[in-house]
């Protein structure tokens, strides 16, 4: 009984693991796929617009 409770923990602790590691992987992914896209266009950053103020940044990565 107790090697079934270890190997459910260490499957547990994988699952969220590798969660952790595609949503990373997708977060670098788009912050190089937006590089890229700004390099060709020749554009130096990405506006976003604050919806309080109406008012346009650049964005924080």
């Amino acid at each position: 009984m107790p090697q079934l409770i270890f190997f459910a923990l260490v499957g547990l602790i994988a699952y969220f693991g590798y969660r952790s590691f595609v949503r990373e992987a997708e977060r670098v992914t788009a912050k190089v796929r937006r590089e890229e896209k700004q390099a060709a266009s020749g554009a130096n950053g990405t506006l976003i617009r604050d919806p309080e103020t109406g008012e346009y940044r650049l964005a924080k990565d």
